[in-house]
């Protein structure tokens, strides 16, 4: 069964830029504000929160819920309330601050993200780094159009950067190859931390980049800045959005091994498909 057409999901993503935008205004409002202006808590090791992220949520479901009734709404700082996640149909899933460690020490490198799934597959968004004068958009659906069919528009899908069309990259060897990664705030203690297969890219690739924060890291591979990127224990909260915009870019995503991304899950590789299969390789 098809999903949701490309005219009705590049409505949603002004929508989901919208209110990035002003999720973004709030979290700005407390940047660099200092030990008197932030509050902050850990949730776990290497794992924090300010008043912000929660604000921001707030504002993010609140506006989700009022701009489209209907559309569950999954955020990360729900707690409890992410048990009973939903599968399946629309949801939105939003990461109300994306590098929040960035944040809390004047790093500029972070953002707010608003990604919509169809049926767990990813199929449009908004990125919003302010810090950083960048804002990402995206829509591709979750199965091709039929052809001819009268509702149907020319493009099945796009990404833009700062309103401008953009694309995966054309870099077709992974020697020339800038890559980004990240690490999960378990890295302490759990097996697959991400370190082993670092080192091995590292010494494959061009270069390596780890700046924090999935989103942007994502958004980063659609606008052609990195070729590819992978990273472990995600969430979809983390990754639905830049996922949607690498997906309208012409990008390629799939599981570490190649196989279906299972985006709740969160071991993906994403990439301009060109170096794609030259880094799985890597993991195997």
């Amino acid at each position: 069964m098809s999903g949701r057409g490309s005219a009705e999901l590049l409505e949603l993503s002004g929508i989901a830029l919208r209110v990035a935008e002003e999720a973004a205004a709030l979290v700005q409002a407390g940047f660099r504000a200092g030990p008197r202006g932030l509050r902050v808590e850990e949730k776990g090791p290497h794992d924090l929160v300010t008043q912000f992220d929660r604000a921001s949520e707030d504002l993010l479901v609140a506006r989700l819920g009022a701009l489209t009734p209907g559309i569950a709404v999954v955020g990360e700082e729900q707690g409890a309330a992410r048990a009973a996640e939903p599968r399946g149909g629309l949801v939105w899933y939003v990461d109300p601050l994306d590098g929040t460690t960035n944040f809390v020490h004047g790093h500029p490198f972070w953002c707010v993200s608003v990604g919509l799934m169809d049926d767990d597959t990813p199929v449009a968004g908004a990125v919003v780094a302010p810090m950083l004068g960048l804002r990402w958009t995206g829509f591709r659906p979750r199965e091709p159009e039929p052809l001819g069919a009268a509702t149907a528009p020319a493009v099945a899908g796009e990404a833009r950067r700062n309103g401008e069309r953009c694309a995966v990259s054309a870099t077709a060897s992974l020697a020339h190859a800038m890559v980004a990664t990240g690490f999960p705030t378990v890295r302490d203690r759990a097996p697959d931390n991400n370190f082993d297969a670092f080192v091995t890219v590292k010494r494959k690739a061009q270069a390596v980049r780890r700046c924090g924060s999935a989103a942007i890291d994502l958004c980063m591979v659609a606008d052609g800045t990195y070729d590819a990127y992978w990273e472990r224990r995600l969430h979809a909260w983390d990754v639905a959005a830049g996922s949607a915009i690498v997906r309208g870019a012409g990008g390629v995503i799939t599981a570490l091994d190649g196989g279906p991304p299972d985006y709740h899950v969160g071991n993906i590789v994403a990439s301009n498909g060109l170096v794609h299969d030259p880094i799985i390789a890597l993991f195997a």
